[in-house]
C-alpha cells in the first residue's frame, strides 16, 4: 500500500509539500524531525490530507499530477 500525502506548515499555514510514503507517521516524522532537506525550514508539519493507493503505478501518477499546476488547484480547492 502506498500513500501519498499533502503536509501543511503549521508555521505559517501556507507551505504544503506533496509525497508518497508506505508509513505516513514515520514520514511525517522524518520531516519534522529536519530528515528532510526540503521541508526542514518549514516545519513542524501536519498531515492536511493523503489517499491509499494498492497499486504502486497509480500512486506515482496521482503524486504526478498533484505536483503539476493543474493538481495543484485541483488540491487546494479539492482537497
Amino acid at each position: 500500500m502506498r500513500h501519498v500525502y499533502i503536509l501543511q506548515s503549521v508555521a505559517d499555514g501556507e507551505h504544503f509539500y506533496v509525497g508518497m510514503t508506505e508509513d505516513i507517521a514515520a514520514r511525517l516524522d522524518k520531516h519534522n524531525s529536519g530528515g528532510v532537506p526540503h521541508t526542514g525550514k518549514f516545519k513542524p508539519w501536519r498531515v492536511k490530507t493523503y489517499v491509499t493507493f494498492s497499486d504502486n503505478a497509480q500512486a506515482a501518477a496521482f503524486e504526478k499530477y498533484l505536483k503539476s499546476a493543474s493538481g495543484r488547484a485541483f488540491a487546494k480547492k479539492r482537497l
